[in-house]
């Protein structure tokens, strides 16, 4: 799994606050052990360098980071739902078949892997939201992939509006 920066977790709280309200969001952090205060909190900011820094950038295996896992994976199912998570694991069969042993990509499936981001991008975006999307591909994406990401725009909102 690709480990984010923290311009991109504060991006990710700041969805999640969006989606969610800020303080109901800190509110499921304090329930889930994640933080120990439960004074209010000025900003999806200043919630997500408090998460970052507990959790070592979600590199260490605390309750910040199971926290901040659990919540994310709450908000995209019930988004998603048991028949888009269905249809997502298909797509990202496609997107591991270009990836060898070892987590890399394997150069002469680079066409296959472009074609097969694409569709996953675009069945999670119609789900979920571009940003979402792009988001939660990133958490789960290897290395390389993850790199490969990062270095392409995102799909504009109208392509995520057909099938």
């Amino acid at each position: 799994m690709a480990q984010l920066t923290q311009k991109e977790f504060r991006n990710a709280i700041a969805l999640l606050a969006n989606e969610m309200g800020l303080q109901r969001l800190r509110d499921r952090f304090v329930k889930l052990n994640a933080l120990v205060t439960r004074r209010k909190v000025a900003s999806p900011e200043n919630l997500a360098d408090q998460l970052y820094m507990l959790s070592s950038g979600l590199r260490r295996q605390v309750a910040a980071t199971y926290a901040f896992h659990a919540v994310w994976g709450e908000h995209l199912q019930a988004k998603l739902g048991e028949d888009g998570e269905k249809h997502l694991e298909k797509l990202a069969e496609a997107v591991n078949a270009c990836l060898g042993e070892d987590e890399q990509i394997v150069a002469d499936k680079a066409a296959e892997l472009d074609a097969a981001l694409a569709d996953y991008e675009r069945a999670l975006s119609a789900a979920v939201g571009v940003d979402l999307a792009r988001m939660d591909m990133l958490m789960k994406a290897v290395p390389a992939i993850a790199e490969k990401l990062r270095a392409a725009p995102a799909l504009p909102a109208a392509a995520t509006d057909s099938p």
